[in-house]
């Protein structure tokens, strides 16, 4: 007989080894986790599967997944455990790279994973209103937006998008070259753009904030390595 999406759940909260089972696998019947289930996690814990799903999806051991079944089963409600806002770049699907199914995570994406008034709202409704237990903005390497950002690329609306990201141009310290041929600097501004959005994220929604205060939401960074397949997570808050 499989296991009930709620008996494996509880095995995981109750297992001596977490290591050995994960919140996101999915059984064949990809029953959807309920609100209790995912209540019942710490930040932690979501934080620590996010990172196993990482590490599955990096060695090539994805979970096989019903995507229909998974679908049917979150037809009636979602209690997502996690919020990304990441890069509209097509080679960095959160829900592939963090080996999730239909239901496990909101997945917010935009050019240059820009932190807008717009962005926060879809945030603090996945966290504050929906209850997700953290919060991951993250960044990737070669990023497209960055490089145009240096390169004061002006065209329609993607201009004022681009100006979102030139503060993180101004803010990183680099000995070499400061171009966007050069591939470290590039990756060098895009962590800074990531530490900046968690700045604004903090400064601009007292509601995540307070959240993390209290310890009900944990908010981090990321660098996704397109080369490598692996997030590097990090959480440092940039000066007020």
């Amino acid at each position: 007989m499989e296991l009930s999406r709620r008996t494996f759940v509880s095995t995981l909260l109750a297992c001596a080894c977490p290591s050995t089972v994960s919140l996101f696998a999915q059984t064949t019947l990809a029953h959807a986790l309920s609100k209790e289930e995912r209540d019942r996690l710490s930040p932690d814990q979501v934080l620590d599967e996010l990172k196993k799903g990482n590490e599955r999806f990096r060695s090539g051991r994805t979970l096989s997944r019903d995507y229909r079944r998974q679908q049917l089963a979150t037809a009636g409600g979602q209690y997502p455990a996690a919020a990304m806002l990441g890069c509209i770049d097509s080679r960095g699907p959160a829900e592939l790279i963090f080996d999730t199914g239909i239901g496990d995570i909101f997945n917010a994406r935009v050019a240059g994973n820009i932190v807008t008034d717009e962005l926060l709202g879809s945030l603090e409704f996945a966290c504050a209103v929906a209850g997700a237990k953290v919060l991951v903005l993250f960044g990737h390497t070669a990023c497209g937006a960055i490089k145009g950002a240096i390169d004061n690329v002006e065209m329609g609306n993607l201009t004022a998008l681009l100006a979102h990201i030139k503060p993180a141009i101004t803010a990183t310290a680099f000995s070499g070259e400061k171009s966007s041929k050069n591939a470290a600097y590039v990756d060098a501004v895009s962590r800074t753009n990531v530490l900046l959005g968690l700045d604004r994220i903090r400064r601009q929604s007292p509601l995540l904030s307070d959240l993390e205060s209290k310890g009900s939401l944990k908010i981090v960074g990321g660098m996704y390595d397109l080369s490598t397949g692996s997030v590097e997570f990090f959480s440092e808050r940039s000066q007020n």
